[in-house]
């Protein structure tokens, strides 16, 4: 349940604002936005166990196939920026309307696809159109609630949208086992025209009145179309802080990258597994350990904030939420993904794929009490840019992932899948001492660039 109780904040002028909305139609908009964020990584979760298959259909190699896989990162890049900077300018409800059709269009385009080509071009189109689910999500429970009350509203959004981690790969292995991988891109689409029904019918528009870029316009025609420039966004990140955060957190993002898309080729040729139903079945644990993970961890930001103001005097100091992240950055993600490699390379049998699943478990939890924190940051201190913030973090995070997911393969094929996961394991440890370092000179880092950093009296 969403706490709408702020003991450290006296009620002002600001912060009535969030009172718009009540708290039972406030936990259903945090619904809404949460069954469409849990599109982009159902879309993406659902297609890595299907690529052998997909290989095979249309003459292509796996490693080929597994390009989609960069492509769709690359999409949810541009995508995210896009849709998150339309939505700054004509809001949020809007653009979650536009997105869908893309989302369904796409869907069925990819269940057409016979050719490689055709396969690259609708995937780009299908994945573009959900690619604001995250950002334009986390830039709407920022207009909702409340600086202290933010970390546990967007640890559940996380959440539920992680879940798709969790059921996707088995679905989507088991779809292409016993029904087929074009079927199930003609449900993701059918899901597309759900989502937006229910959007329409039951979304409010929330973002704060008289932000919005449209509203600020004298004159403005019954249909007013308005070139944004897309790559705006990407500019927030010459702030130190953000584009620190963003840094390591794409650095412990990696691990997850890692473990997951060769999953087929290293669990599963080491263990034996060739069912596809089966090998999705192996994304469970990693995706369980997202859905467990978001909200402990947006709970757990909230209290190191609440806390570090009270020894502060009540002083806010927005760095603060990231000391949520140490378990997670300095012990969990690094310590699963460095055992995986060598579990899997010397450790045989039933006990060695436990333990490797133990690992995905420990591995999926540990990135989100990393990457929520900071996604709680980010929201904090960029307030009236929540969306694009994400956008420009998200975008640019995807864009060092792409390169390296399509790197992960090959590395495995030189050297091993034990050295590859201690290289993703040291990446982890040092994107923990970039959140360390910003945490330790964020104020400084803040006042060296001022990118519109939100105060008390507009957060």
């Amino acid at each position: 349940m969403l706490s709408e109780e702020s003991p450290l904040l006296a009620t002002t002028t600001h912060e009535v604002i969030y009172d718009r909305f009540a708290p039972d139609q406030k936990r259903w908009i945090v619904f809404l936005v949460s069954f469409v964020g849990f599109l982009p990584t159902f879309v993406s979760s659902t297609f890595v166990p299907s690529i052998p298959q997909i290989a095979k259909d249309l003459n292509s190699t796996r490693a080929v196939v597994s390009l989609t896989v960069s492509l769709s990162i690359l999409a949810s890049a541009v995508g995210a920026l896009v849709w998150a900077a339309y939505s700054s300018f004509y809001g949020r409800r809007p653009i979650y309307l536009w997105g869908m059709p893309f989302l369904c269009v796409g869907s069925c385009g990819v269940a057409l696809s016979t050719s490689l080509q055709s396969l690259l071009f609708w995937r780009f189109v299908q994945t573009f159109g959900c690619a604001g689910g995250m950002s334009l999500g986390a830039g709407v429970i920022g207009d909702i609630y409340k600086l202290e009350e933010r970390g546990t509203a967007i640890g559940v959004f996380f959440g539920a949208t992680l879940l798709g981690f969790a059921v996707a790969p088995f679905l989507g292995g088991a779809a292409t086992q016993y029904w087929s991988w074009r079927n199930l891109h003609y449900s993701i689409g059918v899901l597309g025209l759900v989502e937006m029904l229910l959007l329409y019918l039951s979304f409010p528009e929330t973002s704060h009145p008289g932000t919005l870029g449209i509203d600020k316009l004298k004159h403005r025609r019954w249909i007013h179309i308005t070139w944004i420039n897309p790559l705006r966004s990407l500019w927030l990140l010459r702030s130190p802080n953000l584009f620190a955060v963003m840094l390591a957190a794409s650095l412990v993002l990696i691990s997850d990258f890692v473990l997951l898309v060769p999953l087929a080729y290293t669990i599963g040729v080491r263990y034996g597994i060739t069912n596809e139903a089966i090998i999705g079945a192996c994304f469970l644990p990693n995706g369980l350990g997202n859905f467990i993970g978001a909200p402990v961890a947006g709970r757990l930001s909230d209290i190191v904030l609440r806390r570090w103001r009270e020894k502060r005097g009540g002083v806010w100091c927005p760095e603060d939420r990231l000391r949520a992240t140490w378990i997670g950055g300095l012990f969990m993600v690094p310590l699963s993904v460095g055992a995986s490699g060598l579990i899997t390379t010397y450790v045989g049998g039933p006990i060695g794929l436990a333990l490797n699943l133990l690992c995905l478990l420990t591995n999926g939890m540990g990135v989100d009490f990393v990457v929520n924190p900071i996604g709680s940051y980010n929201v904090d201190v960029v307030h009236s840019r929540s969306a694009e913030a994400i956008a420009a973090h998200m975008a640019s995070r995807s864009l060092i992932i792409s390169a390296a997911t399509a790197l992960v393969i090959p590395t495995i094929e030189r050297i091993g899948v034990a050295w590859t996961d201690i290289i993703a394991a040291v990446l982890a440890v040092v994107g923990q001492g970039i959140i360390l370092l910003t945490i330790r000179y964020g104020d400084r880092m803040r006042a060296s660039m001022d990118v519109g950093f939100s105060t008390m009296e507009n957060n």
